[in-house]
């Protein structure tokens, strides 16, 4: 087997429990380096699929004796552990008890209650360091995943003080291997980190969405790509959502008391304004305003392209027809125009055949880019 680079300088036998959208997207992007991880879930059908994928090598049903299928499995070097939260725990120690030599590994997105469970279960703390990799898809399952699904994205690597420094050193590796950048973490800090930059935007993307639920077709039929953007995640799986919050509870519950006391300062601000008693409750448009503006002090902070620092960009909207070829042709004059595409989105118009392309560019370049669009016959918007 080839020595992967990115590693470390030997070669590595990588287990990687569970073949879901993460742990599947993992092995593919292990196997770009060289490494053929075996690969175990309690489905046969998913981790053959996700064998059949080109993650890696199929490995013993989860929860069987090495060797129940027939096969001899090499004596893993780490062991990362792609499983739903509520089991994450069970899992990471049995392979602590199991392979005493190996690094392992879990890439479940809370950090703390999994920890406080390996302690509470005696389990060798020294070999293990907890990982979370930030990156996702509203789809899941083997079938969705992908080997660039790392790529650019935090990988944050939260070790416990008894990790042991080597075993936290492989862990990072295997996550640049992946193609990630890694952030280090303790474990409350990431809980309470994920909990404002995730966990509460899935709460409130399903709140939101939640409430096209009663619309009528007509009234939902209006909706916008602001609506779209807000409720991106809301499609997300419930039971696997159950399981996160959960765990995350305590951080969670803090935003979110923090986000409901400013909800219900905007509320009582409506109501004074529906009930026509500004004069009685002054300073109600204040309050609307200073929540519009703490959200946009608030968007400014994240961060830009390629990690970067945030950068405002400007915006030429483009009318593009609905046909086959027609974003490849304005993705092409663009770069005839000589001017780098930093964004794009696309706006697609009520019952007609076109959509608007919304290109974010360098402030500088918003005339010439619109100068060398209507040149080129396209129709801008707006």
């Amino acid at each position: 087997m080839t020595t992967p680079s990115g590693i470390d300088g030997t070669s590595r036998e990588v287990r990687i429990i569970g073949t879901g959208l993460i742990g599947t997207s993992i092995g593919l992007a292990l196997r770009r380096t060289g490494l053929d991880p075996v690969l175990q879930d309690q489905s046969v059908t998913a981790m053959t699929l996700a064998r059949d994928l080109g993650a890696g090598r199929l490995g013993p049903r989860l929860g069987h004796d090495e060797g129940s299928d027939g096969g001899a499995h090499p004596t893993p070097d780490v062991v990362v552990v792609a499983t739903p939260p509520d089991i994450t725990p069970s899992v990471v120690a049995d392979a602590l008890a199991r392979w005493p030599e190996a690094t392992v590994t879990d890439v479940a997105s809370v950090k703390g209650v999994i920890l406080d469970d390996l302690r509470r279960m005696g389990a060798p703390l020294a070999r293990y360091v907890g990982s979370h990799p930030m990156a996702g898809r509203e789809r899941s399952g083997a079938i969705a995943a992908r080997p660039d699904l790392f790529e650019g994205r935090a990988w944050v690597v939260c070790p416990d003080d008894d990790a042991d420094a080597g075993r936290v050193d492989v862990v990072e590796r295997i996550a640049r291997a992946c193609g990630s950048v890694v952030t280090r973490l303790t474990p409350g800090e990431h809980d309470a980190a994920v909990a404002a930059v995730s966990h509460v935007p899935q709460v409130a993307a399903s709140l939101v969405a939640a409430r096209l639920e009663a619309l009528s077709e007509q009234a939902v039929g209006l909706s916008g790509q602001g609506v779209r953007d807000v409720t991106r995640v809301a499609a997300s799986d419930p039971g696997l959502w159950t399981q996160i919050l959960s765990g995350n509870a305590a951080s969670v519950r803090a935003v979110l008391t923090v986000l409901r006391d400013e909800l219900d300062g905007v509320i009582g601000a409506l109501h004074a304004l529906e009930q026509g008693i500004d004069e009685d409750a002054p300073g109600a448009r204040a309050v609307i305003a200073r929540a519009i503006a703490g959200g946009n002090a608030g968007h400014a902070r994240i961060p830009g392209k390629h990690g970067a620092a945030p950068t405002s960009y400007g915006v030429v909207s483009v009318v593009v027809g609905d046909r086959p070829g027609e974003l490849a042709r304005l993705l092409a004059d663009i770069g005839e125009a000589e001017v780098n595409l930093e964004d794009l989105r696309l706006d697609h118009g009520l019952g007609l055949p076109f959509g608007v392309a919304e290109v974010s560019v360098l402030p500088a370049s918003v005339s010439p880019l619109e100068e060398a669009l209507l040149a080129r016959g396209w129709q801008l918007h707006g």
